[in-house]
């Protein structure tokens, strides 16, 4: 299947993710109040959607707590700029061992919960997308595993179609991704369908060309997608993202850096990847534009 450069293109921005990068640049945002004010920043920078996730705003830690997420969605919503609500549902399936030897107990940091618990936060806060990592997968953290089995994904999957939210599948090699038209072929996620490839994440795809054009190539052509990496390549992304036909994704979650040694905002994210699709001779959507493409209901 060739190729087809994507020219009409929105932007998501991840602002702040779950990562150990609070502690690392002060620009990643904790509370509410600055998670907020970071979407409304992506926002104006040219971003369509905001990647939310929550952090206790003392610690920096992730966190699942439903008023965190509250506060940062009412933040938003009541903010003077417009932007599509994307929130995480990918908590609740953390998995760590005790050790290689004795893997049991597992570790206090483990926090794996049913399908209802990990979907509460979002009938709470009733955003337009959210997302459904759509596999079991291994990270470079010593014993962590994130977990998401068939029946608790086939679970997900249709709390959010009958919610009404739209599931952002979140897949971050070629098997998920298969198993991705599976919950379609059965009715679970309905069209438009909406898909994040995640590159570069260890121990999933690599974020090679080769291994992003496979990708790139086996979503359905009726599907719409986005991509990214994290780290050093974040920001030639975009670049390759529009070409493969698809679209945007920045943040803070993915990449901390603007320039070497030079910490990022997502606001100069943002822009960095507005002047590459522009300078691309591709036009960047705005929120409503998102709306109607993607079938989304505002709340």
């Amino acid at each position: 299947m060739p190729l087809a450069m994507n020219r009409e293109v929105f932007i998501t921005c991840a602002v702040t993710g779950v990562g150990d990068t609070a502690h690392k640049s002060r620009n990643v945002p904790r509370s509410p109040k600055e998670i907020a004010a970071a979407a409304v920043e992506a926002a104006k920078a040219g971003a369509a959607v905001a990647h939310i996730h929550v952090r206790d705003p003392e610690t920096g830690a992730p966190s699942r707590r439903n008023d965190l997420y509250k506060e940062v969605t009412d933040r938003v919503r009541q903010a003077d700029i417009d932007i599509v609500l994307n929130i995480t549902a990918g908590m609740g399936g953390d998995l760590v061992f005790g050790s290689v030897e004795q893997p049991f107990p597992l570790a206090p940091a483990s926090d794996v919960v049913g399908a209802s618990e990990r979907f509460s936060h979002i009938i709470e806060c009733a955003p337009e997308i959210c997302t459904l990592d759509c596999g079991t997968m291994n990270f470079d953290v010593g014993d962590y595993i994130m977990t998401n089995t068939p029946s608790t994904l086939r679970a997900l999957a249709k709390m959010m179609t009958d919610f009404g939210v739209r599931p952002e599948i979140e897949v971050f090699d070629t098997g998920q991704l298969w198993f991705a038209k599976q919950l379609v072929k059965e009715g679970l996620i309905e069209d438009p369908v909406l898909v994040q490839l995640c590159m570069g994440c260890p121990w999933g795809s690599p974020n090679d060309l080769d291994h992003f054009l496979v990708m790139a190539k086996s979503v359905p052509s009726n599907w719409t997608f986005s991509a990214f990496t994290i780290g050093r390549d974040a920001m030639a992304y975009p670049a390759a993202a529009v070409l493969a036909g698809g679209n945007v994704r920045v943040g803070l979650e993915d990449n901390i850096y603007v320039g070497k040694g030079q910490f990022a905002t997502n606001g100069q994210l943002v822009e960095r990847a507005v002047n590459v699709v522009e300078n691309m001779g591709a036009r960047v959507i705005g929120p409503e534009e998102v709306r109607r493409k993607l079938n989304l209901i505002k709340r």
